[in-house]
């Protein structure tokens, strides 16, 4: 029994874990971990099995986030969240869909542990204050003021979220079109203003060290990508933290996981690239096939 209650809820155990750590490969460190401690407990006193789950494995991420943040403090060029592939029907769910892309978990990043756990059980998932302050071991009072500043640190830096429609995956093959052919005014039509685009190799292979920002700034940085890419270039439309996504392929294999935000407008509903993040480290490369469920 104790098996099958923590597979059915494990896509969202799994979910919580994610959006707390950033990581796929640490979040199923965490649930394997809180499948032991919950195989070990006594189950027939707990009348709630969703929250006492979700607050064991919160507090095995929070665990694992506090170990983390050193090495996050040390990584070599820009960190970002280890992408995770999802499945087609992720989007049905706004508010699921949101709360991992690119752009909310990097808001996440700019939390402490427990804003950051406190934010997503609480405005993500929806847990009361009380079972909120249960899985962090803090007071429902301070729980509430914890909420109270996230919620608002959150909402301050958030963009306006962009589906990863048949459209806004159009938009990302013209954009990538432009950029093999050297388009640099194309490129520019298809992005916002103020678009960042931010790389990630882990200093492992080599990419930007510093997040590039401007349209300008950003059409040269990927005109001159292609440029300099290897014979062999293959690209692979898919869906990557519910937003599109684009696997690049060279002779040697996968080399980039390219993630692209859309801000939406109402005169332009597939919307104009906004973000646009390039894992390159070969660490979270190596499980990208691998399709999450998600689940609130």
């Amino acid at each position: 029994m104790s098996a099958e209650l923590f597979t059915e809820y494990r896509p969202l155990l799994f979910t919580i874990a994610y959006e707390i750590l950033g990581s796929a490969s640490d979040a199923e460190d965490a649930l394997q971990e809180s499948y032991l401690r919950w195989a070990a407990a006594d189950q027939g006193r707990v009348d709630n099995p969703r929250a006492y789950l979700a607050q064991i494995v919160t507090r095995q991420s929070l665990n694992q986030l506090r170990a983390a943040r050193h090495r996050r403090e040390e990584y070599v060029g820009s960190w970002l969240p280890e992408p995770i592939r999802t499945e087609p029907d992720a989007a049905d769910d706004v508010v699921l869909a949101e709360s991992v892309s690119m752009a909310m978990l990097l808001v996440l990043e700019t939390l402490g542990p427990d804003e950051r756990a406190v934010f997503v059980l609480r405005e993500v998932f929806g847990f009361s204050h009380r079972e909120v302050a249960a899985s962090i071991g803090k007071s429902e009072a301070a729980v509430r003021q914890i909420a109270h500043r996230a919620k608002s640190h959150v909402h301050a830096r958030r963009r306006r979220f962009a589906s990863p429609t048949e459209e806004a995956q159009a938009v990302v093959g013209k954009f990538l079109t432009a950029a093999v052919t050297g388009d640099v005014q194309a490129l520019m039509d298809l992005m916002a203003p103020d678009v960042v685009e931010i790389s990630d190799g882990g200093g492992k292979v080599s990419a930007a060290r510093r997040p590039i920002v401007g349209r300008d700034q950003v059409a040269r940085f990927m005109s001159g990508l292609t440029r300099l890419a290897p014979d062999g270039l293959r690209f692979e439309p898919a869906v990557f933290n519910n937003v599109p996504s684009m696997l690049v392929h060279t002779d040697n294999g996968l080399d980039v996981v390219a993630m692209f935000e859309l801000t939406a407008s109402d005169t332009d509903p597939a919307g104009l690239i906004s973000g646009i993040y390039l894992v390159r480290n070969p660490d979270k490369l190596a499980a990208v096939d691998r399709a999450r469920t998600l689940a609130r």
